[in-house]
């Protein structure tokens, strides 16, 4: 459009001005704020986890061990920290398999330490339903070897169960008077043997699956459980248990002097039944109502040392590389792997109480 002339007189004319329109700004992405604070925190965690994984070996490095077996260290239980006289607490916890390991290497070490002249009585801590025959008689023999050697005292302090074959090794303390402690909630006795057979033959038979081992023997297969038992397998394991059992009573004898002179109280005490504290008492199984407490006083008394110069610890595994990792599992992890299920599969004697199938161990070795 044409402007009018500008005159003299007249103001100049107003050119109208144009004015942008103001463009929004969009947002400052955040995507790339949140990655780079996940990166930060990832490579802290990363920094962090390494650090903690130096600490753990160091940890290891100074009071632990790299090898396949674990060390016996001593914790302070009770009692004088610095007593010259030291009484020390073995510990048998869960089944028994077969008693080497851990246990072994206590006794073995309190041994040595009896020998140097620092240990100079000795509490077994029983909590244990039993186990094998075999593994009940390993851990038995040898605490009655560390009797023999070191002549110290034995005192047994039961936890909440100590039956079958955990009653078996609990004779270890011999003729020692009031040497036999149990809790008062303790279940103990289950004195006995068995082997533990099932019968599949009828499950099997539904599922079309039959037996066809090839034997050198009718009796190699004995056991089997495919079928039912034949009356000649029965006599033959039946002789197993009652051989079992003799020897279990005989173990019994020597540690419960009373039986000795009444074999007839001990037959009706041995017929698997589980006894409680009060019950075990009243029929000479056990010697005292009390709590390990009460075992180490009875210790320190049949050692004749002053109280006030005895130091009390308790044996424990040292800490192996396994443990720091993936925790006491790295140790005793249970699989049910061809071995094992061979294993649960043999026929084997326990001196053992249990409502359930025996399959695997677990627990003390």
């Amino acid at each position: 459009m044409d402007q009018p002339p500008q005159s003299e007189g007249y103001p100049p004319p107003v050119r109208p001005e144009v004015v942008a329109e103001a463009v929004p700004i969009p947002p400052r992405k955040k995507s790339r704020t949140l990655a780079r604070l996940l990166l930060v925190f990832l490579l802290l965690g990363l920094a962090g986890s390494l650090v903690v994984n130096m600490l753990l070996l160091l940890a290891v490095g100074l009071t632990g061990s790299f090898d396949a077996e674990n060390r016996v260290q001593e914790k302070y239980f009770s009692l004088e920290r610095h007593g010259q006289d030291k009484v020390a607490i073995l510990s048998i916890e869960g089944t028994i398999i077969s008693g080497e390991g851990f246990f072994k290497q206590q006794v073995d070490h309190a041994i040595q330490d009896a020998k140097d002249g620092r240990l100079k009585a000795l509490v077994v801590r029983v909590n244990s339903p039993g186990g094998t025959i075999t593994g009940s008689d390993y851990m038995y023999h040898h605490l009655h070897r560390l009797a023999e050697e070191t002549k110290i005292p034995i005192v047994v302090s039961m936890g909440g169960m100590a039956a079958s074959g955990g009653y078996y090794v609990s004779m270890c303390v011999g003729d020692t008077p009031e040497s036999i402690f149990a809790e008062p909630t303790t279940w103990t006795g289950s004195i006995g043997v068995v082997i533990p057979h099932y019968n599949l033959g009828e499950l099997m038979e539904k599922w079309g699956i039959q037996e066809d081992a090839i034997a050198s023997g009718r009796l190699k297969t004995m056991g089997s459980f495919a079928r039912k038992m034949t009356d000649e397998e029965r006599t033959v394991f039946k002789e197993l248990v009652n051989d079992g059992f003799t020897r279990f009573k005989d173990i019994i004898k020597q540690g419960r002097p009373k039986f000795r002179k009444d074999s007839e109280a001990l037959d009706r005490l041995a017929t698997g039944q589980v006894f409680t504290a009060d019950q075990a008492l009243e029929n000479g199984l056990v010697d005292k109502i009390g709590f390990i407490e009460d075992a180490v006083d009875r210790a320190i008394r049949l050692a004749h040392l002053d109280k006030d110069n005895v130091k009390v610890v308790k044996y424990k595994a040292e800490p192996r590389l396994s443990d720091v990792f993936f925790g006491s599992q790295g140790r005793q992890q249970q699989s049910l792997d061809l071995a094992a299920l061979l294993e649960s599969a043999t026929p084997r004697a326990y001196y053992l109480c249990t409502w359930l199938p025996v399959l695997v161990g677990s627990g003390m070795q």
